[in-house]
C-alpha cells in the first residue's frame, strides 16, 4: 500500500496525517527532536493565534492524492474554528469488527462541543462490551482528533488519552474539550 503523509503545526502540536488514496489512515503527533523532551510544554496560546501552518512533503505533492488535500484542509478548518466535525473517509486497518463499531459510533454519533462516557458509547455502540473495554479501544485509534476519542471521557473526570506529545497527553485532552467548548462542567 502506497500512502502520503502532510504535516500540520497546531496548538495542541505538529500533527502527521497519512492517506492511502483512497482513506486517511492514520493521524499522530509528529515528535521533533526539540519535542522529545518532556518537560518542554506544548505549544503556547500565541502559537494557536498565529493560525496552523501546513507543509506538504514532496512525496505527497507528487502522488496528487485528493485525500490528502482535503484532509489538511479540514484539519486546518478544525483547527481555525472553522470546523467541528470532519467528513473523511477513514480506514482503522486491521483491528477488530468490535473496534471498529465503538470507533465507528463515535464518530458518527459524538458531534463536536460535547462529550460522552465510556459507558455510554458502549451502550450508544451496541456492543455488549463493558465501559473499561471502550478505553482500550480508544488507545487503538489511529485517527485521533479525525475520530474524536478526546470525546470520550470518564463519568468522574477526564479519563485517559493516548494522543499528543509524550508526557502531554492529558493537557492536550483538555486543551481540545476547551477549544470545542466542552469541557464537562465537574471538570472546571
Amino acid at each position: 500500500m502506497t500512502t502520503a503523509s502532510a504535516s500540520v503545526d497546531t496548538f495542541v502540536g505538529p500533527l502527521t496525517v497519512t492517506s492511502d488514496g483512497r482513506s486517511v489512515v492514520r493521524l499522530e503527533w509528529h515528535i521533533s527532536a526539540e519535542a522529545t523532551d518532556a518537560a518542554d510544554p506544548i505549544p503556547t496560546e500565541a502559537a494557536a493565534a498565529s493560525g496552523p501552518s501546513v507543509s506538504i512533503p514532496a512525496e505527497a505533492a507528487v502522488a496528487s492524492d485528493p485525500i490528502l488535500v482535503e484532509a489538511v484542509a479540514q484539519l486546518r478548518a478544525y483547527f481555525d474554528g472553522r470546523l467541528g466535525d470532519f467528513d473523511l473517509p477513514v480506514d482503522f486497518g486491521q483491528i477488530s469488527d468490535v473496534a471498529r463499531t465503538v470507533l465507528t459510533t463515535l464518530a458518527e454519533e459524538v458531534p463536536a462541543g460535547t462529550t460522552v462516557t465510556y459507558g455510554q458509547l458502549a451502550e450508544a455502540s451496541g456492543t455488549g462490551i463493558p465501559a473499561r473495554a471502550v478505553g482500550g479501544i480508544m488507545g487503538l485509534n489511529p485517527i485521533p482528533i479525525i475520530v474524536p476519542c478526546h470525546r470520550v471521557v470518564a463519568g468522574d473526570g477526564l479519563g485517559g488519552y493516548s494522543g499528543g506529545l509524550p508526557g502531554h497527553e492529558l493537557e492536550t485532552k483538555r486543551r481540545l474539550l476547551e477549544f470545542e467548548d466542552a469541557l464537562p462542567q465537574p471538570l472546571f
